[in-house]
């Protein structure tokens, strides 16, 4: 049976506890002591209540500008951001940093973090891809400027995530093309792809649609342009199978080469007669 009145007297407890806590923190507010409001960044850091810390800090920030401490404040104003999940304003904050402080001990981590942040609010594939894309540079200048970094396993992992998700958005991108019938534009498009990601987990698939969209292309041509492209069709086949000898498609793609090579002989029949 559920304890209603141990239920209450929790609640009741954590709301005297709240009371209490938000009293401390106005009075530590209305202080004139900026060394106690220094000191209590910290205790609600590590308490993780950011959103104190902050307030904190954007109080005293302006008294202890050019000190050592302004430093710290800077640092932390940008972390307490990144716990809140205000990704963007945070890797503003860790660049200005690093701008500001270029040579601590901290520098490196705020870069670091910069460039982390724009990797955590990279969209899904589906979306319009700005921040994968300046996540991308930011790790990869990362990576340049620190080749020794204890980051850089780290780093490693977010670029082969960010390639893997630019890659996938640029396969996907292609094959609507050969979707909704623009065979010629698939052609390209998928051309592309393979050219830009030519490590591509994808090769198989889009090798065999460019056969596909090129018999597709051939066989709804007008006749002065068939002749050619069923030619191309017998291209992209010998292509594939030197590719994938032994795909689970061959037999399929074999249908394509064999009705273009058919037309082609026949053209060729023809011309000589």
């Amino acid at each position: 049976m559920f304890n209603w009145k141990g239920a209450y007297c929790f609640v009741v407890g954590l709301i005297a506890l709240f009371s209490v806590s938000c009293s401390e923190y106005s009075k530590i507010m209305k202080s004139g002591d900026s060394e106690l409001k220094y000191r209590k960044v910290f205790e609600y850091y590590e308490a993780e209540d950011y959103y104190k810390a902050l307030g904190l800090i954007e109080d005293i920030k302006a008294v202890y500008k050019g000190t050592d401490k302004y430093e710290m404040l800077c640092f932390y104003n940008a972390y307490c951001n990144f716990k809140q999940k205000e990704y963007s304003l945070a890797a503003y904050l860790f660049k200005e940093y690093a701008r500001l402080y270029s040579n601590t001990e901290r520098t490196e981590e705020a870069e670091y973090m910069a460039a982390f942040c724009y990797y955590t609010i990279s969209p899904s594939v589906s979306l319009e891809q700005t921040y994968t894309e300046l996540a991308l540079r930011d790790l990869e200048a990362f990576k340049e400027k620190y080749p020794e970094s204890k980051y850089n396993e780290k780093v490693d992992e977010h670029i082969a995530d960010l390639n893997l998700k630019l890659e996938t958005k640029a396969y996907n991108n292609a094959m609507l093309f050969y979707k909704i019938g623009d065979y010629k534009a698939a052609i390209v498009a998928l051309k592309n792809v393979l050219y830009d990601y030519p490590a591509t987990s994808y090769r198989e698939d889009i090798m065999f649609t460019m056969l596909k969209a090129s018999y597709e292309l051939a066989t709804k041509s007008v006749e002065s342009k068939k002749l050619e492209r069923h030619k191309n069709t017998v291209q992209a086949y010998y292509a594939f199978v030197d590719k994938f000898p032994n795909s689970k498609k061959i037999k399929e793609a074999e249908k394509y080469f064999t009705n273009s090579h058919n037309y082609i002989e026949s053209k060729n029949g023809l011309q000589k007669d």
